[in-house]
């Protein structure tokens, strides 16, 4: 029998498990969810684990703006190998000896790969050219050029480097804070050429996501057992698409301009500041994105569906779940 879908809104953070691609993933808890739309906000690696937050119905609206935010990770470098992907699920390139590290000349690498850096990223990636990932060219033996680009590394610091100082496995335990479209692929890789030795990522594991600096997420394990349970246990779980909205400056409008605003009219305000906003009605309700105008004007950005006269969003999170 062929699975009903239906309207749900909401945010999910969900722990991806390794071994898995986001998309699939993404597609599991859709059908979880019986939900009609749903999108992630920024791919994680199939080797890679933990938080990708999953957006349902409306919340897809503001995907994008969660694309672009700060990312935490920690990561296992493994020195001595280099590989075709720059991780451990790639094709051994070159092996080269580890030289004698101590914590000072690896702490002075790490500082050379913080700040704003030209990186390139890796060549199996999901980057596109001419429309397809470049992964599927690289798969195909074709020779692929990835132009660097700059990125942002708030933060590249040592966790452990115990196992490497006692003799034993060559690997570095690492934590990285990145703006949007740094790959710790490539951080790794880089980091291996400054200590003379080649490295690839051997873990990894993404911490939170701006603005969930401390989320609480759920794995697809936990996710199955909350369905037999019913709809409702499960639904408890998302989080109200107010909870994605605040990285965004927010304006509060009244019920009059709500109506005009979503009739698609701009708002002649003044309001502040200018550029994108989150836009609340009077009682705290989002409506969704707008633009601030250099006058102070506001225009209808990507408003939800319910920014004039409708029902309340579904799916939103009115209990703890259990």
């Amino acid at each position: 029998m062929k699975r009903a879908f239906r309207k749900l809104d909401g945010l999910l953070l969900l722990d991806k498990p390794r071994g898995m691609s986001s998309n699939q993933a993404l597609q599991r808890v859709r059908h979880l969810f019986r939900a009609e739309k749903a999108g992630h906000t920024g791919s994680l690696d199939p080797l890679a684990t933990g938080l990708l937050p999953v957006c349902f119905g409306e919340a897809t609206k503001i995907a994008g703006g969660l694309l672009g935010a700060r990312k935490a990770y920690e990561t296992v470098a493994r020195l001595g190998i280099v590989t075709d992907t720059d991780d451990a699920e790639g094709q051994p390139l070159r092996e080269r000896p580890v030289p004698e590290l101590n914590v000072g000349a690896i702490d002075a690498a790490l500082r050379r790969l913080t700040g704003t850096l030209r990186q390139r990223p890796p060549v199996y990636s999901a980057l596109k050219r001419g429309g397809e990932p470049l992964y599927a060219k690289a798969r195909r033996g074709e020779t692929v050029e990835v132009e660097e680009r700059e990125v942002e590394v708030h933060a590249f610091e040592l966790i452990s480097a115990a196992d490497l100082l006692r003799g034993g496995e060559p690997v570095l335990r690492l934590y990285v804070e990145c703006g949007s479209g740094t790959y710790v692929r490539s951080l790794v890789r880089d980091l291996g050429e400054l200590l003379g030795c080649g490295a690839h990522v051997a873990e990894l594991r993404r911490l939170w996501v701006d603005p969930f600096r401390e989320p609480r997420t759920w794995t697809l394990e936990a996710l199955d057992d909350l369905a037999a349970r019913g709809e409702r246990v499960l639904d408890a779980c998302l989080l109200p698409v107010e909870a994605g909205m605040v990285s965004w400056p927010a304006v509060r409008i009244g019920e009059a301009q709500a109506r005009r605003l979503g009739q698609g009219q701009t708002l002649a305000g003044p309001f502040r500041p200018a550029g994108s906003v989150a836009v609340f009605d009077e009682h705290g309700r989002a409506l969704g994105l707008g633009e601030v105008d250099g006058n102070g004007r506001l225009r209808p950005q990507r408003l939800f569906s319910w920014a004039t006269v409708g029902p309340a969003p579904s799916g939103g999170a009115a209990a703890p779940c259990p």
